[in-house]
């Protein structure tokens, strides 16, 4: 194992991500010797070299580590047994791969974290293991707040982790139903430790690290959040979890950029549909539309796509739910006849008369009133036939 100096010297100078550090782990080189070779200015560096040109002199991990304990926070690496391997092989690696293969452009933002600093739960590969990314507008509507609460309720029952970016709106509304139903949740900050954002938000940060749940950063101790950090936090709630759902966007809302990450990474991206009528939703709608989002209805509809083929039937439970009532339930011809008979007031008709009012033949019209009647759903008194009340509301 490399010593976590070394990963904190990296994580300070190398501001991920980084195909180039990731290119010299994969042929071999330790995070000792990559951190030796970037202070020395190695020849072998390549393009890291670049990337470190500005900071490689930021020779700090001891601060670093020392302040990040302080705060409450460690140091992850590939190195730990908390390391979220899995869910990192198959988002940049298979994920990234599959694009390549139908030639879709490697991003430059693409690449695996190196190193994250934890704040909470440090088994990072149990939380992600099981986990759906929940992004949104920050200038959330009633719609989109109560679409969001019923979703993360739903998740919860679905033992999954709720991933977020902490941010006002949609987040801090998936990270707090996470809580009051007792599921995990993680923060994926654009910041370090120290720096909290929203300000708004640090009691909520502090709860999440104390529940079984987690602040994550790809930064070091005192890094703001600075624009381009968010598009880099991104591409992390895409890769970690197995899918992510955008409640509420407009048409260039920042929480679309997560759901292009997904598609990248070949994770499921999913979207609820809003209304029509406003620009709130106008991106998620689209993204619909577009086929770059798969229609997110329900906490059920989520866990069937995460799922694996066959195991779990949405429709067959909304066939349960949502019954078809009896006269719902009724064949074509079924109900070509229950429409003919006369209001349950009157005294009823005869087959006869009731056939003609169909157009069906009378022998048709008297087999399928006979299985009207053991249905419930007419009666027949003498020769006369008539609707049941009860069934007759259903119509």
């Amino acid at each position: 194992m490399s010593r976590i100096e070394s990963w904190a010297y990296l994580s300070r100078v190398i501001e991920g991500p980084s195909h180039h550090l990731q290119r010299l782990l994969r042929a071999g080189r330790d995070a000792d010797e990559i951190a030796a070779g970037v202070r020395a200015r190695a020849s072998w560096l390549g393009g890291l070299a670049g990337e470190t040109e500005a900071r490689h002199a930021w020779d700090r991990p001891g601060e670093d580590l020392h302040e990040a304990e302080r705060l409450g926070f460690a140091l992850l690496t590939p190195d730990h047994a908390g390391w979220p391997g899995e869910e990192i092989s198959a988002a940049f690696d298979a994920g990234v791969a599959a694009g390549a293969a139908n030639l879709e452009q490697v991003r430059d933002r693409g690449a695996a974290p190196h190193a994250l600093w934890v704040r909470g739960n440090r088994d990072l590969a149990s939380l992600f293991a099981r986990s759906v990314g929940m992004v949104g507008t920050r200038a959330s509507s009633a719609y989109g707040h109560h679409a969001a609460a019923d979703l993360c309720r739903g998740l919860a029952k679905h033992q999954y982790t709720i991933v977020s970016g902490g941010a006002l709106g949609i987040d801090t509304v998936a990270h707090e139903t996470a809580l009051a139903n007792g599921a995990p949740t993680v923060v994926v900050a654009a910041c370090g430790p120290g720096v909290s954002y929203p300000r708004a938000n640090t009691g909520l940060f502090d709860t999440v690290a104390g529940s079984g749940g987690c602040v994550v950063s790809e930064y070091p101790p005192g890094t703001a959040p600075d624009r381009h950090r968010f598009l880099t936090r991104n591409r992390l709630v895409a890769a970690l979890t197995q899918g992510t759902v955008i409640v509420e966007a407009a048409f260039r809302s920042g929480a679309l950029n997560t759901l292009s990450w997904a598609n990248y990474f070949g994770r499921r991206a999913m979207a609820v549909p809003g209304p029509i009528l406003g620009p709130g939703s106008l991106g998620t709608n689209l993204a619909i539309r577009d086929g770059k989002a798969a229609m997110a209805l329900s906490a059920d509809d989520i866990h069937e796509m995460l799922s694996r083929v066959g195991e779990v039937d949405v429709d067959g439970q909304r066939e349960l739910d949502f019954a078809a009532d009896p006269v719902q339930s009724l064949s074509r011809n079924e109900l070509r006849v229950f429409d003919a008979l006369p209001a349950t007031t009157s005294k009823g008709a005869g087959a006869d008369a009731v056939a003609r009012e169909a157009g069906l033949s009378v022998a048709l019209t008297v087999h399928l009133l006979v299985e009207l009647s053991k249905r419930g759903m007419v009666a027949r008194e003498g020769a006369l036939w008539r609707r049941v009340p009860a069934a007759a509301g259903q119509g």
